[in-house]
């Protein structure tokens, strides 16, 4: 499977940003698909994960409520709406996916490239 992210981009606080990640592969549609994202001088951490159905979503505590993950299976394409932004939003978000995955980055296997999303002050 090959991940391609996009979507990133400059944005006020306050403002809403949808990314969105492309997968390549018949076996998109049985995956576990992720986001992480990772700031300057910052590990690389869970933000959002959805089944391979559908239907069940995870989400950090800090994104909840403002954040959602969705997929679209006939397309292979998993998107993250992004609402409320705000500064510490900051970082380069990467999508992943993986048969098992879920809230940990050992969990997956494969990993997009990242897009990166700035969120101004």
């Amino acid at each position: 499977v090959q991940l391609q992210a996009s979507g990133g981009g400059l944005v006020q606080a306050g403002g809403s940003l949808r990314l969105s990640c492309a997968a390549s592969g018949r076996t998109f549609s049985s995956y576990n698909m992720g986001w992480f994202r990772q700031a300057p001088r910052k590990e690389r951490e869970f933000v959002a994960a959805i089944t391979w159905s559908g239907g069940s979503t995870y989400y950090a505590d800090s994104v909840k409520g403002r954040f959602t993950i969705s997929r679209d299976n006939a397309k292979n394409t998993v998107a993250l709406q992004m609402n409320s932004l705000k500064p510490e939003d900051t970082a380069v978000y990467y999508c992943a996916g993986s048969p098992a995955g879920g809230y940990y980055r050992d969990e997956y296997d494969y990993w997009g490239q990242g897009t990166l999303v700035t969120v101004s002050s």
